[in-house]
């Protein structure tokens, strides 16, 4: 039995397990891998190859760069191809529906929550901060809407009180490469019933901003705390102290919440355990820090060359 054909589009590192089991699983053969164009970052604006070009090549698969997927030349590009499978992890354009017509099996796509809730760019970051008990991994059927296809198999897993994106990250990541290659053969087979996804119930992700980062210090603080692990590594989670008539950012890397009670933003104790702040509800107490331009510092170290003292406002 010939091998089945997939192109796999990708560019985030959420989806590089699933590429890197595609390409090791016997029956499967990724005859092309799909990813954005090389991007200029850092000070030096060098073009950086996506998490996924860079798997690609270790694997020695075939990689296509195109700036805009939905052209007709591209999507004849893929039709030569012959796929019979298309399968889309965090790839970062919209698809036309000429292009998720063009396998026989269909375009499958892993999104890293339980739908319908959190369709959208970043399901994984709201729902920390959010503060959702649990999250999971859809496989879903494109179509042409954000999100909107059919259902073919979902895995779940919870939400602890200390989970952070980052780390949420790569667990639904592996989650989402498993479910996808135990999927695959009975989908192909005709052994799965996608099920539309419900009417209501829906919620949207949207794309994580700057702004979302900085610290409305009028929250309660434990969704001050959700917020903070919710938006690691960027944007974080941030607030401005007022030094000299400028405000200077501080970026807060590590707190717990506390019951204390207190103005909102209001600084009420600051010492070597800590710097504790009042919120809308209850405090935090600032465990690790830093300032823009300088190094993450414990609340100590930060302190001893710091004009903060109790009293003083953040915000």
């Amino acid at each position: 039995m010939a091998p089945l054909r997939i192109i796999f589009m990708g560019t985030a590192e959420f989806s590089c397990p699933s590429l890197e089991q595609l390409a090791g699983t016997p029956g499967f053969q990724v005859v092309a891998v799909v990813t954005q164009p090389d991007r200029p970052k850092g000070r030096d604006l060098k073009l950086q190859a996506s998490a996924i070009k860079l798997l690609a090549e270790k694997l020695q698969l075939p990689v296509l760069q195109p700036a805009r997927a939905r052209e007709e030349g591209f999507i004849n590009t893929l039709r030569d191809l012959r796929p019979d499978l298309m399968v889309v992890v965090a790839y970062g354009q919209i698809l036309p529906q000429a292009m998720l017509d063009l396998p026989a099996h269909g375009c499958l796509n892993v999104h890293a929550s339980l739908l319908p809730k959190y369709r959208g760019a970043a399901p994984i970051q709201w729902a920390v901060a959010n503060g959702e008990a649990e999250t999971g991994v859809a496989i879903m059927k494109m179509d042409a809407g954000l999100d909107t296809g059919a259902v073919l198999a979902e895995a779940v897993t919870p939400i602890g009180p200390e989970d952070d994106s980052p780390g949420l990250h790569q667990r639904l990541a592996v989650l989402g490469a498993d479910l996808l290659v135990k999927t695959i053969p009975d989908w192909v087979a005709g052994k799965v019933q996608p099920q539309p996804q419900p009417a209501t119930g829906s919620t949207y992700a949207a794309k994580i901003k700057k702004e979302d980062g900085q610290i409305d210090w009028n929250r309660p603080a434990a969704e001050i705390g959700r917020r903070l692990r919710g938006f690691l590594p960027w944007p974080g989670a941030f607030t401005f102290l007022t030094v000299e008539g400028k405000p200077q950012l501080l970026k807060i890397w590590r707190l717990e919440v506390m019951k204390y009670s207190g103005t909102p933003g209001e600084v009420l104790s600051a010492g070597a355990d800590g710097i504790t702040i009042g919120c809308g509800e209850g405090a935090v107490r600032v465990l690790e820090l830093q300032r823009e331009g300088g190094r993450r510092q414990t609340a100590e170290q930060f302190l001893a060359g710091s004009v903060l003292r109790p009293g003083m406002k953040l915000g």
